[in-house]
């Protein structure tokens, strides 16, 4: 039997697909390459270049490949944008995802991992947030992620399979053995850019709200290393199969870090500084949201390696310099 990761060339599901692959996995990807990579999925694996909303195509995909776990990463995640155009957001997280589920059920695959967010939770101050919270998204993005979550309860009470939702926090880093990381052109993601901006990939970093009720004005995020998530996607496979029921599950670390002290995490590690450009807030960014995860911890036995904030802003940096050496990066895609 194989597993199907949806989104597999891209940031997040490249980790997990060598993740599994270093535990004894058969791996297929299925990507359309908007915003993924064909060298960026580990040569073991097989690529398939396609769209999650072909029922009839996924459905063959399945079968032949004899799928019996899919870990759905394909979407749309820029929060901002899903503001500007909420139907692209509705159309290619919403949509795509009930043709998916169509396919997925009728080739009777028996488990699904599903790729949320904490943008379902909306802002709810500076305390962690556990899973039973009231859902009260902010964005487009968020609404888009909750309307999957509903359609997997409904379809697995109806069809019989089981599913895992994983809703993750802000995630950041790269593989610490230098194989794959965030590599998309005009990423918005906080260390990145500030990790782009430190290595003159970009002239200076914007920071979007400076009078929130944080300690120093700026928001905060829990960020996770995104070894630490692809493991606990590889613990909620484990526990599906070995008999596990539905779960929806945090993943962060509980402890947040506004932007300023993200920024100052990279200006320690690079030695020098770089120019931060203070503007106003942009819509739909809550002034805090960090993660309580002790469900994860204790239905998946996840326990996070990587979890000090200097660990990962270092492995970002070290991906960074990795693509400034190799031909994969086009700094006039992303001049600033």
């Amino acid at each position: 039997m194989s597993v199907l990761v949806t989104g597999g060339a891209a940031y997040i599901g490249s980790h997990l697909v060598w993740e599994l692959l270093d535990n004894g996995e058969k791996v297929v990807v299925l990507d359309r390459l908007s915003t993924g990579f064909e060298w960026a999925v580990a040569p073991e694996a097989k690529l398939v270049v396609g769209d999650i909303g072909d029922t009839s195509f996924v459905r063959s995909l399945l079968r032949d490949h004899e799928i019996d776990s899919v870990i759905h990463f394909a979407g749309s995640i820029i929060v901002p944008e899903s503001v500007a155009d909420p139907l692209a957001y509705y159309e290619n997280n919403t949509c795509k995802t009930r043709a998916l589920l169509g396919a997925i059920i009728d080739a009777k695959v028996r488990h699904v991992i599903f790729s949320s967010t904490a943008a379902v939770y909306g802002g709810k101050g500076l305390e962690p947030i556990a899973e039973d919270a009231p859902t009260f998204p902010e964005s487009p993005y968020g609404r888009s992620k909750l309307m999957t979550e509903w359609m997997l309860s409904d379809a697995s009470a109806a069809h019989g399979f089981t599913y895992t939702v994983l809703r993750y926090f802000n995630v950041a880093g790269a593989d610490p053995r230098g194989r794959t990381g965030q590599s998309t052109p005009g990423a918005t993601h906080l260390i990145k850019v500030a990790c782009e901006t430190a290595i003159g990939k970009r002239h200076a970093i914007e920071v979007f709200g400076t009078d929130y009720p944080t300690p120093d004005g700026t928001c905060i995020r829990d960020y996770i290393h995104v070894s630490d998530l692809v493991v606990a996607h590889r613990l909620a496979l484990a526990r599906l199969r070995n008999g596990g029921d539905n779960l929806i599950a945090n993943c962060g670390y509980g402890r947040g870090y506004s932007v300023l002290e993200v920024i100052n995490s990279v200006r320690r590690l690079k030695g020098d500084t770089f120019e931060v450009r203070l503007r106003g807030r942009r819509l739909g960014d809550p002034a805090a949201v960090v993660a309580n995860a002790e469900l994860a911890r204790r239905e998946l036995g996840w326990v996070p390696s990587y979890a000090a904030l200097d660990r990962i802003v270092a492995d970002a940096f070290a991906w960074e310099e990795i693509l400034s050496r190799s031909n994969r990066y086009d700094p006039a895609q992303d001049a600033r």
